[in-house]
C-alpha cells in the first residue's frame, strides 16, 4: 500500500473515533463486548473489548499522528526502494498499539504489547547495517523482560477466574502480580533502569521515531498503568516505588539532554523526560492528569520529529547540532513548526503542553507532596526549557556551518500539509482535550508565589540555554570528566546495559575456558588420552623402524661379503 492511500485510511479512521469518543463523554458511557469462548473449571475464556471514551479519544490521537507521518514519510523515503514494506510495517505497529487500547483482556492485550515489540524491532533495522542491528536488539531484549512479567502475571491472576481489566481484585498474590505488571510499564516506557534503549531506538528512520516517540510504543506502558490504576493504586509501594523511579528519570533525561549534540537524541531525552513526568503524576494519584499530558505530548512531539526530520532531510541527513545554524531564514515554515512544538515542551502559555503541564505542577504544589518531589519536578522543568532553547538556538539562530552551497528550502507539500495540521494540533489540541478530560470542578487555590512559580522556573531555564551554547561561559562543573561521561551515557546506563556490562564475564569466560576446558580438564580426559597414545604410538612405531632399518642394513652388509666369498 502506498504511503499516501494508507495516510488517508487513518485520517477517515480518525474522522470516525474522535466524534465517537465526544458521543461517549457527553453520555458518560463505557461499552464493554464481550463474547465467551469457552469455560475451563471455574476459568471464563472470553473475547473482549472495551469503548471508553478515553481509549477511543486515544486512538483517534494515534491514527491522526499515524495519518500525518505516513504523508511525511511519502516525501521524505521517496528514495526508498522499499516505502512499501516500510508503509506496512508502520501500519502493523499502529495496528498494534490500537490492540493495546481496545482490548482490556490481558491475554488478547499480550497480542498488542508483543506486536509492539515485534514491529519496532523491524523498524529499528530498517536500514540494514550492524550499528541498526545492535539497536534493535537491545530494545527488544529489553521489552522481552516486560513481555516475560505479563506472561507470569497471566498465570497468576488464574486464580481470580478471569483476564479483564476491570475485574481484577485483591488476594493474596496481588503483591507480585503489581509489581510485576509496574516494571512491565517501566520497561515499554524507559523508566530508569529500563531507559537507555530509548535513544537507542533512534536509529529507526524519523517518521518512525515520530511515532515512536509520540503515540505508540512508549506510551504503551503509561496507557497500561493507567487501565490498571483502580487496581494499582491499592497498594502504597507501587505509588512510592513509581515517584522515585519517575523523579529520577526526569532528572537523568534532562541533565542528558544539556550535553548532547545529536538533535534527534535531544529529542528522545526530552521524551523520556516527559514520560517521566506522567509516571509521576500517577504516582500522586493523578490517572485522568496523566493520560490529558499523554495526549498533548504525543501532538506536540510528533510535530516536533517532523520538524527535525525535516531539517535533517534539507541539511543533507546531518543530525550534529554542531555543524547546523542559521536555518530560519531558509525553511521559515519548518522552523516555525520546531519554535511552536519547543515551546509547547516546555509549557509555554496557551500552547498544547501548558494546560497539562502546569496543571500537573500545580496539582504536585496544591497536594503538598514531598519536598524532593517538588525540587526534582520543577528542577526538571527548568531543564526542559533550557535544553529545548538551546536546540533552537544552535539549529535556527547561531552562525551557520553547514555546507555554504546548501539550497535549503521548505516547499515540498508531503512535508508541509502533515507539520501545518500538527502544528494546529499543537496550538488548539490542548484547550480542546482540556475541555474533553478535565470535568468542571473547583479551581486549583494556591498561593501567588507558588502560581508564578512555573513560569518562573521556565524563564529561569531559558535562561541557561546561554551558558550551555556558550563555551566560554560553561560552568567549569559541567565541563569536569565524570560529570559530562555521567551526563553523555545517561548516569553511565548505557554502559550498564551494553557491551561493556558483559565484557567482565566473558573475560572470566575466556581465563577459564583456556586454563580449565581447553587446559588441564582437555589433557586429562579422552583429547589428552589419545594425544598421549598417539604420541607414544608414533614413538614405539619410529623405534621399530629405526630397528628393522638396522637389522636389514646389517643383514645387507653380511650377505655381501658372503657373496664375495662364494
Amino acid at each position: 500500500m502506498a504511503p499516501f492511500r494508507a495516510s488517508l485510511m487513518m485520517f477517515f479512521l480518525s474522522s470516525l473515533t474522535l466524534p465517537s469518543s465526544l458521543f461517549l463523554f457527553s453520555s458518560s458511557t463505557s461499552i464493554l463486548l464481550s463474547w465467551h469462548m469457552l469455560s475451563i473449571s471455574s476459568s471464563h475464556i472470553s473475547f473482549s473489548m472495551i469503548l471508553d471514551p478515553q481509549g477511543l479519544l486515544f486512538m483517534s490521537v494515534i491514527m491522526f499522528i499515524s495519518g500525518n507521518v505516513l504523508m511525511f514519510s511519502k516525501s521524505y523515503m521517496k528514495e526508498d526502494n522499499n516505502i512499501t514494506r516500510f508503509t506496512h510495517l508502520t501500519l502493523l505497529f499502529v495496528l498494534s498499539m490500537n490492540m493495546l487500547v481496545l482490548f482490556p483482556h490481558l491475554m488478547i492485550l499480550l497480542l498488542g504489547w508483543d506486536g509492539l515489540g515485534i514491529t519496532s524491532f523491524l523498524l529499528i533495522i530498517y536500514y540494514q547495517n550492524p550499528k541498526s542491528l545492535a539497536a534493535g536488539m537491545f530494545t527488544a531484549l529489553t521489552n522481552r523482560i516486560g513481555d516475560v512479567l505479563i506472561l507470569i502475571s497471566i498465570a497468576w491472576l488464574l486464580q481470580n477466574g478471569n483476564w479483564i481489566i476491570i475485574n481484577v481484585w485483591m488476594n493474596e498474590m496481588s503483591l507480585l502480580i503489581i509489581v510485576f505488571l509496574t516494571i512491565a510499564g517501566m520497561t515499554k516506557s524507559a523508566q530508569i533502569p529500563f531507559s537507555s534503549w530509548l535513544p537507542a531506538a533512534m536509529e529507526a528512520p524519523t517518521p518512525v521515531s515520530a511515532l515512536v516517540h509520540s503515540s505508540t510504543l512508549v506510551t504503551g506502558g503509561i496507557f497500561l498503568l493507567i487501565r490498571f490504576f483502580p487496581f494499582l493504586n491499592q497498594l502504597q509501594f507501587f505509588n512510592l516505588f513509581l515517584l522515585i523511579m519517575a523523579s529520577l528519570t526526569m532528572l537523568m533525561a534532562g541533565l542528558s539532554a544539556m550535553n548532547e549534540m545529536d538533535m534527534k537524541k535531544v529529542i528522545a531525552l526530552s521524551t523520556l523526560s516527559q514520560l517521566g513526568l506522567m509516571m509521576m503524576s500517577l504516582a500522586l494519584g493523578m490517572p485522568t492528569l496523566t493520560l490529558f499530558h499523554l495526549l498533548t505530548h504525543a501532538l506536540f512531539k510528533a510535530l516536533l520529529f517532523m520538524a527535525a526530520g525535516s531539517i535533517i532531510l534539507y541539511a543533507s541527513h546531518n543530525q550534529d547540532l554542531r555543524l547546523m545554524g542559521l536555518s530560519a531564514p531558509s525553511i521559515p515554515m519548518t522552523s516555525t513548526s520546531m519554535l511552536i512544538a519547543n515551546m509547547a515542551l516546555f509549557g509555554a502559555p496557551f500552547l498544547a503542553g501548558f494546560y497539562s503541564k502546569d496543571l500537573i505542577l500545580e496539582e504536585i504544589l496544591f497536594n503538598q507532596s514531598n519536598s524532593l518531589v517538588y525540587l526534582i519536578a520543577f528542577f526538571a522543568t527548568g531543564l526542559t526549557a533550557g535544553y529545548s532553547l538551546r536546540m533552537m538556538m544552535l539549529i535556527l539562530w547561531s552562525p551557520k556551518h553547514s555546507i555554504p552551497c546548501s539550497n535549503l528550502t521548505d516547499k515540498d507539500y508531503p512535508i508541509v500539509i502533515p507539520m501545518l495540521l500538527m502544528t494546529l494540533a499543537a496550538i488548539i489540541g490542548g484547550s480542546a482535550l482540556n475541555w474533553m478530560l478535565i470535568s468542571p470542578s473547583q479551581p486549583l487555590i494556591i498561593p501567588f508565589p507558588q502560581k508564578i512559580l512555573t513560569p518562573m522556573i521556565i524563564l529561569l531555564g531559558m535562561s541557561t540555554a546561554w551558558f550551555f551554547t556558550n563555551p566560554n561561559l560553561t560552568p567549569m562543573f559541567i565541563k569536569a570528566p565524570m560529570t559530562l561521561n555521567a551526563s553523555s551515557s545517561m548516569w553511565f546506563l548505557t554502559n550498564l546495559s551494553t557491551q561493556n556490562m558483559i565484557s567482565v564475564p566473558l573475560m572470566t569466560s575466556h581465563v577459564l575456558s583456556s586454563t580449565g576446558e581447553n587446559g588441564w580438564m582437555e589433557l586429562s580426559s579422552g583429547q589428552g588420552t589419545k594425544s598421549a597414545l598417539s604420541s607414544i604410538s608414533s614413538k614405539i612405531q619410529s623405534s621399530q623402524s629405526k630397528t628393522m632399518n638396522k637389522l636389514l642394513l646389517m643383514s645387507i652388509f653380511s650377505i655381501i661379503p658372503m657373496m664375495i666369498l662364494f
